[in-house]
């Protein structure tokens, strides 16, 4: 009878639906294999030279392997400073979310009070407002107020930029996530005596590991692709993250023609990013499926 049942739970090959379904899965080959060529030709180039770059033989390898070039731009051209910024910005940032956001966004999913539909509004609102529209006034603000001239305020601002232009997106993302977990464990927990705030950081919170972290790997990827605050709101060199530390290599290029090492950046810097996605993948389609249900 269980082996019965287990054939018909499998569902037959249908040659119509495969064939529909035949164009999809042509684009998505074709772009993972765009990807994969450029990815494989920017390591390559950074374990080449600059000479086999523009003669075009990095596939050769005819003088070696260069592992050189990432530690000769990890210190000398100071992507261990860019990198450690960028580090020091994302993990601030993602867990300071996660602190204002988690119980911001359960408050606003769960409990009903005068308000509450139009700061929904205002929050699903603001996600379509770009920042270059408020940039150039927050700029004047905080530059009056003297907050970029001193190494300490201004990577305190640039954090606080960060946080506050991510917290209308995690807030709607862990809202959509709180939903999907049942109102049974908190009326138990309550039924035992458990305070709200208890309930959220004792029993809530964890079951929401899977939109957390989700949510977290999209900030913090965010977070470390961001140019253009880093730009406009960092001063000094020593601040710099990586996505203006490899613009100013790119403009140093003229000079340096370092180009294997520039790829050798880039490749350290996606480094983190990367792995992230690799390490952490079934969280992030666990916590876009949605939270749990009982």
């Amino acid at each position: 009878m269980w082996k019965k049942n287990k054939e018909k739970s499998v569902n037959p090959f249908n040659l119509k639906k495969e064939l529909a379904l035949a164009p999809g899965y042509l684009v998505l080959m074709a772009w993972v294999g765009f990807t994969a060529v450029i990815l494989i030709w920017v390591i390559a180039a950074s374990l080449s030279t600059t000479g086999d770059i523009f003669r075009g033989t990095i596939f050769e390898f005819s003088s070696g392997l260069h592992f050189e070039n990432y530690s000769r731009v990890w210190v000398a051209s100071n992507v261990s400073v860019y990198f450690m910024n960028s580090l020091l910005y994302a993990v601030v940032s993602c867990a300071l979310l996660i602190l204002i956001c988690a119980p911001y966004s359960y408050v606003l999913q769960r409990f009903k009070f005068p308000g509450s539909g139009a700061i929904k509004t205002m929050l699903a609102a603001t996600t379509g407002v770009p920042v270059i529209m408020v940039i150039i006034p927050l700029y004047m603000i905080i530059a009056r107020a003297g907050l970029l001239r001193n190494e300490i305020s201004n990577r305190i601002v640039l954090i606080a930029l960060f946080v506050a232009t991510k917290i209308p997106y995690t807030t709607i993302f862990l809202m959509a996530y709180f939903e999907n977990i049942s109102r049974s464990y908190e009326e138990a927990a309550a039924i035992d005596g458990c305070h709200p705030i208890k309930a959220f950081w004792k029993i809530v919170f964890p079951m929401a590991q899977g939109g957390l972290i989700t949510v977290t790997i999209f900030n913090f990827v965010n977070v470390w692709n961001e140019y253009f605050l880093s730009l406009l709101f960092v001063n000094s060199e020593k601040l710099r993250p990586v996505a203006l530390g490899l613009f100013s290599m790119i403009n140093g290029m003229q000079y340096s023609g370092d180009w294997c090492g520039l790829f050798a950046a880039v490749i350290i810097v996606f480094l983190p990013t990367f792995i992230l996605y690799v390490a952490l993948s079934k969280y992030i389609v666990g916590g876009l499926t949605g939270g749990v249900k009982g």
